[in-house]
């Protein structure tokens, strides 16, 4: 794979791709704001870290337990409110053990919680929303399910230094619509892979197209670069032919349907632990 950390590191833009919730959507995007110029370099640093392991295809062995705490947030209580069901919650949470299980990442659910507040529902409020809400430390993964997040599948923030109780802190976790949920009425992002790729973010990691064909990209060695997202699931698409591989569209930090996603790759695995213990563990 080619060697990111040969080129020069530099603020990335985040290609903002978001598609309006309807009724037979044909793409969503996500909204996780652009990554900080903290975390930028601290991306860059790993890189060079973490190149040993990734030129033998060696993956850290640490592993990773994550508290996790569950909110519903609905307009009222019936399922088209978004009030839906424990089962569901369950369903979710496989689907996040699944999709981490390589990774050496585990979730424990330790709480759920419903709420009827149309507003809270439609992504309004939010500070206020999880100030009331919010449960556990900084290393602990508050998910948030609502019937609207702006015109996004989701939105997470990345990990950084933050002081606990300050609004930064408060507003850690991932908002992500329950349509995306499994069973959900998100076509095509109806598996649970939307929380996947918001986790994915909580865990420090960029989106795969992030930089389009030229520079670092994600600052993650194995990922190929690719100059958009992905749209659907197009096999073989290679949109930077210049620089090695086909497009990553099976990672689960692009944009490609549900049924396509299926993989972290050994470089984002030793990211998303590394930053955790840059930023997370025992905070």
């Amino acid at each position: 794979m080619a060697v990111k950390s040969m080129l020069a590191a530099g603020l990335m833009a985040t290609v903002a791709m978001a598609a309006t919730l309807g009724t037979q959507p044909e793409l969503f995007g996500c909204g996780a704001p652009a990554p900080s110029e903290e975390l930028v370099e601290i991306s860059r640093q790993f890189l060079i870290q973490e190149a040993g392991l990734n030129e033998k295809s060696m993956v850290s062995a640490a592993t990773i337990h994550v508290d996790t705490h569950v909110h519903i947030l609905a307009s009222d209580k019936s399922v088209a409110g978004g009030f839906v069901s424990a089962d569901t919650v369950t369903k979710q949470m496989k689907v996040l053990n699944d999709n981490f299980a390589n990774s050496g990442i585990s979730f424990t659910l330790k709480s759920t919680d419903w709420t009827v507040n149309a507003g809270w529902a439609q992504f309004q409020d939010q500070l206020n929303m999880k100030k009331q809400l919010r449960k556990g430390t900084y290393g602990s993964l508050n998910l948030y399910f609502h019937t609207k997040v702006d015109n996004n599948l989701g939105v997470c923030y990345y990990p950084g230094n933050v002081q606990k109780g300050s609004d930064s802190w408060f507003q850690d976790g991932c908002d992500i619509i329950s349509g995306s949920m499994p069973g959900g009425n998100a076509q095509n992002y109806n598996q649970g892979k939307t929380a996947t790729h918001e986790v994915g973010h909580w865990f420090g990691l960029l989106h795969t197209f992030e930089g389009g064909c030229s520079g670092p990209g994600d600052y993650v060695d194995d990922t190929p670069a690719e100059a958009s997202a992905t749209n659907g699931c197009p096999i073989g698409r290679n949109s930077c032919p210049n620089r090695p591989g086909v497009d990553p569209i099976h990672n689960y930090m692009d944009y490609s349907y549900d049924s396509c996603y299926y993989e972290f790759t050994n470089g984002q695995n030793n990211r998303m632990k590394n930053m955790w213990q840059q930023y997370r563990a025992g905070k």
